[in-house]
């Protein structure tokens, strides 16, 4: 029986990006001897029925929200980043630093899923998507809790709070002064010391991020992250608040169709 040369084709780019992780099109065209004229046009197919997307930071391939395994993506992030796509990269080109989008996945969290970091240039540890921050110590995951209303976040605490990891639980306690000084300042920031992922590259990282609220629902986050050796938190929030405040703004009126 003669087999389908398209579908094999697909099938293949597929269980190469499965077992890659991520791959950037040179790489795909090594993997499975294709053009990249060929791959380009299989990929497209496959991204507009969302089984790849293509990540916005290095291009790279990866398997998207629409892939049948348990555990994938839902629909809403793989909206979220549809309509955030270009308004990270035009923040990260404007701000010259590090953006990441963070999606609310249940319970309290919420995880990157798109970034545009690129370690040559922002000095931060640019594998980034699929991390899920810390809640309580990270400037995603205090932007997150500070968009939700008071009972939300009560109810999103009470069922957090028991499997938070020690140094998230040892910094509980000082939740409602952060909450405050978020309130006031317009922006979360990253817990100074907290390293995240960051030792995998040795430079520790600095962040602020705000809240993205698709009309009363807070969809995720959305931040600016560079070396904290480079600029001080204060100095970013100066120069690039508002660019930031408007970004999620875009993204959260595009989310809810209003834009």
């Amino acid at each position: 029986m003669k087999l389908n040369r398209s579908i094999e084709r697909g099938l293949t780019v597929l269980e190469v990006i499965y077992a890659s992780g991520a791959i950037s099109l040179a790489s795909l065209a090594a993997n499975t001897g294709l053009s990249k004229p060929t791959l380009l046009r299989i990929c497209a197919t496959l991204e507009s029925r969302r089984w790849l997307t293509r990540r916005s930071s290095d291009g790279c391939y990866q398997l998207g929200s629409a892939f049948p395994q348990a555990g994938g993506m839902p629909d809403l992030v793989d909206r979220l980043v549809a309509v955030s796509k270009e308004e990270i990269v035009r923040l990260s080109e404007e701000t010259s630093l590090g953006v990441d989008l963070a999606a609310a996945v249940g319970g309290g969290r919420t995880e990157i899923v798109d970034t545009t970091r690129v370690f040559k240039k922002h000095a931060v540890y640019p594998d980034a998507v699929g991390f899920r921050p810390s809640p309580i110590l990270s400037a995603l995951g205090g932007a997150f809790l500070s968009g939700l209303t008071e009972s939300d976040r009560a109810a999103v605490l009470k069922d957090l709070v028991p499997r938070l990891p020690r140094d998230d639980a040892a910094a509980l306690p000082q939740l409602p002064i952060v909450l405050k000084a978020i309130d006031r300042n317009g922006y979360a920031a990253r817990a100074e010391g907290h390293w995240g992922r960051a030792v995998d590259y040795g430079e520790l990282p600095a962040a602020i991020a705000v809240p993205i609220l698709a009309g009363a629902e807070v969809v995720g986050a959305v931040n600016l992250v560079w070396n904290a050796s480079d600029h001080t938190v204060e100095a970013v929030a100066k120069n690039h608040l508002s660019r930031l405040q408007a970004t999620a703004k875009t993204i959260g009126q595009r989310y809810a169709g209003l834009g």
